[in-house]
């Protein structure tokens, strides 16, 4: 049900990639918004707005918000689920409150590093609306151009934030501090366990940690994205596999960044086809474009391919 993995040791690009993984299609659109736009927390009666200070090209999941995404700083932000039984956001408290939905849009358009979101952390209340009778629980990882990075996660009431270098994978439950001591128990990482090979969120995070510390150093920007999408692809689930409940949560789509170039990359698992939208070619746009990231024959650099649209969330 979704995996981030992040590169920042490298010297030639700080690079990362995500997984999505779900029963059934997130219908993901990908969007380029700009600053300037007028923006609402959709959460509650006390919803923040906010006029966005950094453009950002975006991944939305059923048109209710973004799901991940990179900004014109550097600065990316990826929801993952995390079990509802394992969340538990803050109650009202006077505080402007944003949609789980909104949490990595608001990210984006109001931060440039991990060190400036983490200050204001506090400055709004997250909440967790319904979604087609369901909550969904979210955590989220945060990483920049300089290699810093986070996860936050909402428990018992409050925001728990993991802030360092060293937070380079997440997957999803258990939270982050009981997944750190499960990988102990497997080599490098303190234990004699090999990795392990189940598609479980446990299994995720351990194959994650240790095929990154194996990477080697990259010879140019196109092997430092490269070697994310490679690591990816091996914590990615297939179509048809079963989790031990006979539930499936297949890898619907894959989607990464150069935060060094402000770069963000997609890939539809329905095409074997990479394609990316550079930031840097979009500053003087000034306007909400559009494009649909599931078709198959996308391929190379698709910036030009975005078109006008309206923004539906």
């Amino acid at each position: 049900m979704c995996t981030r993995i992040l590169w920042n040791t490298n010297g030639v690009a700080t690079t990362v990639a995500r997984c999505m993984d779900w029963a059934v299609s997130d219908e993901p659109e990908l969007w380029y918004l700009p600053a300037g736009l007028e923006r609402s927390g959709n959460a509650d009666e006390d919803s923040l707005t906010w006029t966005s200070l950094h453009g950002s090209v975006v991944t939305s999941m059923w048109g209710m918000g973004t799901v991940d995404g990179l900004n014109d700083k550097g600065l990316a932000a990826h929801a993952l689920y995390l079990d509802p039984e394992d969340v538990a956001f803050p109650a009202a408290d006077g505080r402007p409150s944003v949609a789980n939905a909104m949490w990595v849009q608001y990210l984006l358009d109001n931060h440039s590093t991990v060190a400036e979101a983490i200050a204001g952390i506090d400055r709004v209340r997250i909440t967790s609306p319904l979604f087609r009778g369901l909550e969904l629980g979210v955590h989220i990882a945060l990483e920049d151009a300089s290699g810093d990075s986070a996860i936050i996660e909402p428990l018992d009431g409050t925001l728990v934030v993991h802030h360092g270098r060293e937070y380079t994978v997440m997957a999803n439950s258990p939270t982050l501090d009981k997944q750190l001591a499960n990988l102990r128990r497997y080599r490098p990482f303190g234990g004699e366990l090999p990795p392990p090979g189940d598609i479980t969120s446990a299994d995720r995070f351990v194959r994650s940690s240790y095929f990154l510390h194996y990477l080697p150093e990259p010879e140019n920007v196109e092997e430092a994205v490269a070697g994310v999408f490679q690591l990816i692809a091996n914590v990615s689930v297939p179509y048809g596999a079963p989790y031990s409940t006979g539930d499936v949560y297949p890898t619907w789509w894959r989607a990464g960044a150069d935060l060094t170039d402000r770069v963000y990359y997609f890939g539809s698992t329905r095409s074997p086809n990479i394609f990316w939208i550079t930031l840097d070619d979009l500053a003087d746009a000034g306007e909400v474009r559009k494009l649909d990231p599931r078709d198959p024959t996308r391929v190379g650099d698709q910036t030009a391919a975005l078109e006008p649209a309206t923004l539906l969330y």
